[in-house]
């Protein structure tokens, strides 16, 4: 508070505004400024009771202590993440069950996928198309139920000359708004520089784990 008077010679009283000092915890070093110069300009004929210098020197253990274990949880973290992508690169060369209209084929050439109905259906089919619009499998599935319903094709054509060879779009025939899903086989992990979670890498793209519906 300062004190200001006027050309009239009234006084008046304006508030000083605190000045930020851009600091919003106190660390170690700060408790203990504290602590030392409280124990300078103490009174010497009335000193500081010994259980309050105990209670502060507990609050300065308590902040180095605390300080630590962040370290330690970091560590555990960066241990975790390890383990993480270490579980990912497990699922290399097997296969996965991703939400997608688009289906590969695998190694063998063959094509694999499911489709999930939210009503039931008289006659469904599901047709593998190329990229010029050419049906190249249709695959009849009957009358089914609600739910999931797995496809496949192996890639053959009715000569038994594999023709499998590229990747497919899923169209869905006498069901409304399915939900398809494919199955892809992981080539590889991918561990981004930034410690993000790890990528699986597939024909069909980039997919994270928690995408998979299934593995096989």
């Amino acid at each position: 508070m300062t004190t200001v008077t006027d050309n009239a010679g009234i006084t008046l009283k304006q508030p000083v505004t605190p000045k930020e000092t851009g600091k919003s915890a106190m660390g170690q070093a700060d408790f203990l400024r504290l602590l030392t110069t409280q124990m300078q300009t103490q009174d010497p004929f009335e000193p500081m009771d010994n259980s309050q210098m105990v209670a502060q020197m507990a609050t300065i253990t308590n902040s180095s202590g605390i300080a630590e274990m962040n370290v330690t949880l970091g560590d555990i973290k960066n241990q975790l993440a390890g383990t993480r992508l270490g579980d990912a690169a497990s699922w290399i060369g097997r296969s996965m069950l991703v939400k997608s209209n688009i289906a590969a084929p695998d190694a063998a050439g063959q094509y694999a996928g499911q489709v999930t109905l939210p009503a039931a259906s008289d006659a469904l089919s599901v047709d593998l198309v190329d990229g010029s619009g050419k049906v190249v499998k249709t695959i009849d599935l009957g009358a089914r139920d609600k739910g999931d319903v797995s496809f496949y094709w192996d890639g053959k054509d009715a000569d038994g000359n594999n023709v499998g060879t590229q990747a497919l779009q899923v169209k869905v025939r006498g069901a409304t708004a399915p939900v398809v899903a494919t199955w892809a086989s992981i080539a590889a992990v991918q561990s981004p520089a930034d410690g993000t979670a790890s990528k699986l890498i597939t024909p069909l793209g980039t997919y994270n784990p928690s995408d998979a519906i299934r593995l096989s």
